[in-house]
């Protein structure tokens, strides 16, 4: 029989014949040789047709127990307690990350036997993390964690592989929660978890959109200007977002987590690509299109420095910086340009005629001048009803 390529059962028990006629074969002869060739074409069809199923984690556990001559109360050390090593063992506690790497470090249980995939290796400790502090539960509430026990107790012992599964997408550090890189414009202390946790989700949905390169140098002030002038239309926040998408800027809307004092973030992904994320959390025209100058202006003007890849922003609060300041005074001048505003003198005399009557010879909707009125003069109680009239959520 000639050797060839096994292609069915009946080949494959013809293969097996002729290996047990030479089982005999000296090593280098001519019909060793035939036997190394045979042993590997059959090997290649069982590897394909019937390969060897792993052991459960359970039964590698045990397979080790009784090798060592270990009891359960010696698994103490690496599962934690008795009544947990029961219930490892019974089947009714998964394994943690931590425990997995522990039995694989330790008791030298392979890691494609503990996550149940060939040739799979565990996931690397990342230092530092706590991974009860992300907000676990408002995560499960929203619906980010897709593929998880929905049980709140079992998904915080378990929220180490959760969590890296779930950022995997986005490389190996998104889920430090330490601000490194990132400027974080806030009055009160943000929770570095939960806005770890909201980045991760809006560049998670940012990389679902399929976007044209993004050409560094795009975003100006004619760009935004452009850009601005959509707000004249009825349905110009979703305008927006087209005309952001075919520069190859990601835009994502996503409200903000409890304790992330967010009003917007300008984000720099994997790969360069910007992106910027709005919470809405005030739920204004005039919030909408100050804060997405804003952050837009943060690309423009301090997304080439290394320094820094993310900009989360609390709008309410006074400039933080000179980045903020700068960024405030870019987005001020896109939305109205200076020479234009001052001719206006709108605060001298502010009233909804006049305002309206600016904004439709600007082409832009009233409500940023209006917007521009109340904070420059300190009066929220200007056009009050006006502003808190004009909703931004019901586009997204």
């Amino acid at each position: 029989m000639i050797p060839k390529i096994i292609k069915n059962e009946t080949e494959y028990e013809a293969a097996l014949e002729q290996l047990d006629l030479l089982m005999d074969a000296t090593a280098g002869s001519a019909k060793g040789e035939s036997l190394e060739l045979w042993a590997t074409l059959i090997d290649l069809y069982e590897r394909e047709v019937h390969p060897i199923e792993l052991p459960t984690a359970i039964e590698a556990i045990r397979f080790r127990m009784d090798q060592a001559g270990l009891k359960q109360q010696d698994l103490v050390p690496y599962l934690g307690s008795r009544s947990k090593v029961s219930e490892v063992l019974s089947g009714k506690r998964p394994l943690s990350l931590a425990v997995m790497r522990k039995l694989h470090d330790e008791l030298g249980i392979p890691a494609e036997v503990l996550l149940q995939e060939p040739e799979a290796k565990l996931p690397a400790h990342l230092e530092g993390i706590d991974w009860h502090h992300f907000p676990l539960k408002a995560m499960l509430n929203r619906g980010w964690l897709t593929e998880v026990d929905r049980d709140l107790p079992v998904v915080k012992e378990r929220a180490e592989e959760y969590l890296t599964r779930w950022a995997a997408p986005l490389g190996d550090y998104a889920l430090e929660p330490a601000l490194l890189r990132q400027h974080v414009r806030s009055g009160g202390k943000s929770d570095g978890y939960a806005l770890s946790a909201w980045k991760i989700r809006v560049s998670l949905l940012a990389f679902e959109q399929n976007l044209p390169a993004y050409q560094p140098g795009t975003i100006t002030l004619d760009f935004i200007g452009d850009l601005v002038r959509l707000s004249y239309l009825d349905n110009g926040p979703l305008l927006a977002r087209e005309f952001l998408h075919k520069h190859g800027i990601h835009f994502v809307v996503e409200g903000h987590l409890p304790h992330t004092h967010l009003d917007g973030a300008a984000i720099k992904m994997p790969g360069g690509a910007p992106l910027v994320a709005l919470t809405l959390r005030h739920d204004r025209l005039d919030n909408f299109w100050f804060t997405l100058c804003h952050e837009l202006a943060h690309i423009a003007l301090h997304f080439d420095s290394d320094d820094c890849d993310a900009f989360f922003d609390d709008l309410d609060q006074a400039e933080a910086n000179s980045l903020e300041g700068e960024a405030d005074k870019w987005a001020g001048e896109a939305l109205i340009q200076s020479e234009a505003w001052k001719a206006a003198d709108l605060c001298r005399q502010p009233t909804l005629e006049r305002v309206r009557s600016f904004a439709a010879a600007m082409r832009i909707n009233p409500v940023i001048p209006a917007g521009r009125v109340r904070r420059e003069t300190g009066n929220y109680r200007l056009f009050g009803k006006f502003v808190a009239g004009e909703k931004v959520r019901q586009f997204f």
